[in-house]
């Protein structure tokens, strides 16, 4: 839903060496209810403090005199209880989202911790990432297959109105997390607005979440069939090893399955696409202020190379599945099928503080091969096909479909 590539460590003398858990996200900030989601990047440790570009414009620190003129206010005459951690995490929260950038988020250490549990793809939720819209609502990213979100009848795109009868105007993705999330047999009511005109009220029980991150198998027609729900860290060693059994059965085609992938790790997508392209081609570029500052290729051996493939995405395909979708469609690897993704075409870094608690903040934009940046655009497929809410009900699936009778072709 993701995390990192090329691992470099930072280590400033006075500070402590971070975990393994700092890196560059490649996801759509979804925190989720995937018990809630998956997200991540590069894999670059950072300590607080280290930075990657300037704002000259800005002071060195903040006047922070007003802010506590405000507290002041607020402790003599407020009727009711303050809690000092929470005025804290409020301060920080408004930092981040002060920004205006969706994508950039302060998480304290409740959030941060599930966010961790996220990417380990065990959790206790609905079944569901989440993600903000250009309008900053928090939406339905992609609901996870086989699990209580996608079973009530959530959809990708829903906007979420409000939580157990409270409106979710204004809240970040973390805060919506944590109001889905909570013991396993217990209900969340959500209101969600469709296609900004269908108002709908679920009731969803939850549930501890289980997800692979890779299944496979070889299909009538000796088809390979990979689905890659998110990019987590074993990612690519299961989607090799799937590749090698492929190659041992001479498949004729292979379908690629990013629908409902939020994205993950940048480093797993980056070794994903590995297995099409070779290291003379590009995988992606990340650019800041307009200045490439960094080009992936592609690393380890190609096994899929020159075999006929098909990836399938839809709008819940996000971040680094998009990665994947746009490498392999613009050096000719693959054709894609389905519908349009989500489109997120930023780069974020986690950075850990001592106190246990993250920031996630957009440090770059990134390109497909071609150039394109496909934020808030997604990318469009070479032959669109649609799922119907009556195929949704029946269990059909026409874009798999698609894929099969282009692959027999």
């Amino acid at each position: 839903m993701v995390k990192q590539a090329g691992d470099v460590s930072v280590n400033q003398p006075g500070k402590r060496k971070l975990s393994n858990f700092t890196k560059l996200l490649m996801a759509v900030g979804l925190l989720v209810v995937f018990s809630l989601g998956v997200q991540f990047g590069n894999g670059r440790l950072e300590a607080p403090g280290v930075t990657r570009g300037s704002q000259s414009n800005l002071p060195e620190n903040l006047d922070y005199t007003t802010v506590e003129d405000l507290y002041d206010t607020l402790r003599a005459n407020y009727d009711g209880k303050l809690d000092e951690q929470k005025l804290l995490d409020g301060i920080k929260s408004g930092l981040a989202q002060s920004t205006g950038d969706p994508y950039t988020e302060y998480m304290n250490q409740a959030a941060s911790k599930a966010f961790a549990d996220q990417l380990s793809g065990t959790f206790t939720g609905i079944g569901a990432e989440l993600g903000k819209d250009s309008n900053n609502n928090v939406v339905v990213v992609s609901p996870i297959s086989g699990f209580p979100a996608e079973k009530a009848g959530l959809r990708p795109r829903d906007v979420i109105s409000s939580i157990d009868g409270k409106s979710s105007l204004g809240v970040t993705t973390d805060e919506a997390v944590s109001k889905i999330r909570g013991p396993e047999g217990t209900k969340v009511t959500l209101k969600v607005i469709r296609n900004a005109r269908e108002e709908l009220t679920f009731e969803i029980t939850r549930a501890t979440i289980n997800v692979p991150s890779v299944t496979s198998e070889i299909r009538e027609g000796n088809i390979g069939y990979i689905k890659i729900s998110r990019y987590g860290e074993d990612t690519t060693q299961l989607s090799r090893a799937a590749a090698d059994q492929f190659k041992a059965a001479n498949v004729k085609g292979v379908i690629l399955d990013l629908r409902g992938n939020g994205g993950g790790l940048l480093d797993e997508a980056v070794g994903i696409s590995s297995l099409w392209l070779d290291s003379s081609q590009t995988v992606l570029q990340e650019k800041r202020d307009g200045r490439v500052t960094r080009t992936y290729n592609p690393t380890g051996n190609p096994t899929f190379k020159g075999v006929p493939t098909v990836v399938l995405i839809n709008e819940g395909s996000a971040s680094a599945s998009e990665i994947t979708a746009g490498a392999l469609a613009d050096n000719q690897a693959a054709t894609l099928i389905g519908i349009k993704s989500f489109g997120k075409g930023s780069v974020q870094q986690v950075i850990n503080f001592n106190d246990g608690s993250e920031v996630k903040v957009t440090i770059a934009r990134w390109f497909t091969p071609k150039g394109r940046n496909i934020d808030k655009q997604g990318i469009e497929p070479n032959q669109k096909v649609e799922l119907t809410e009556d195929d949704f009900k029946n269990g059909r699936d026409p874009q798999l479909d698609a894929a099969t009778t282009f692959l027999n072709k």
